[in-house]
């Protein structure tokens, strides 16, 4: 196949991998942890920056190529709240290098009909970054392809908090009941599907408070890999383990009767 083609070459372990992959069972939403920056540097001598830099090319191929396989959501870790407690000189790098990536690539996403959106508290980040990420998301907002989520500043107990604080305003002291699908509707990732499967590189086995309320069923996936090493190969292995998994929502699986 012509599109198989393009995303794998012929002859390749990307090429056996896609093969295997059940293209009408692909998950609907990933979410990815990107972490093993500043291992991946420290192992090459590098300073962290250079690992942060190498990280942009893993996340250049991975929404790439998520976009053509036919992947609705794709939802990236990029920024913590808790990240404000680097040194300042790895932050200021870390906001430069998220300017230069929304501005490089903005036409590749709009070329490639990807819709981007930032979620967290965008409003405490510099007017700069802000500005360039108002910027992306309208001129990517009427693309109907695969949604990018960029989380920056993002906590996913401070998405609660906001959330709750936000549930309070509208109910203007009255009380209402408060239900799943109501707290729901108040998160950053309103109207979003939670993901059905999360990703997470570098072989830490924690969340680190990403997406709390919504992977409460997510399919978890951990790779020993650093994000800078992360490419299609990786991501093809996650979501062939993902397709072997059975997902029953605290169920039991349907017996089919001989």
């Amino acid at each position: 196949m012509i599109e198989r083609a393009i995303l794998a070459e012929p002859g390749t372990i990307e090429a056996s991998l896609l093969k295997s992959i059940d293209r009408n069972r692909l998950p609907r939403h990933i979410a990815v942890i990107m972490d093993g920056n500043g291992r991946w540097a420290r192992q090459r001598r590098l300073p962290r920056v250079a690992g942060h830099r190498a990280g942009i090319e893993a996340v250049r191929e991975i929404v790439e190529v998520s976009a053509r396989m036919g992947l609705e959501i794709l939802t990236l870790y990029a920024f913590s709240v808790e990240n404000w407690k680097r040194p300042q000189a790895e932050v200021r790098t870390l906001m430069s290098l998220l300017k230069e990536y929304v501005r490089r690539e903005l036409r590749r996403l709009v070329e490639a009909n990807i819709r981007f959106l930032a979620i967290g508290r965008i409003d405490e980040l510099a007017p700069s970054v802000r500005r360039e990420l108002e910027r992306a998301m309208e001129k990517t907002g009427s693309n109907t392809g695969m949604l990018l989520n960029v989380a920056l500043n993002y906590g996913g107990r401070a998405e609660l908090v906001d959330s709750f604080n936000r549930l309070l305003d509208q109910q203007n002291g009255n009380r209402v009941p408060v239900t799943e699908e109501t707290i729901s509707k108040f998160l950053y990732t309103a109207g979003i599907p939670d993901p059905d499967l999360l990703i997470r590189t570098s072989g830490e086995m924690r969340i680190s408070n990403f997406l709390l309320w919504q992977i409460a069923y997510s399919e978890i996936y951990v790779t020993p890999t650093y994000w800078p090493d992360f490419r299609r190969r990786h991501l093809f292995e996650a979501i062939l383990d993902y397709q072997k998994r059975d997902r029953r929502y605290g169920g039991i699986r349907n017996r089919v009767r001989p």
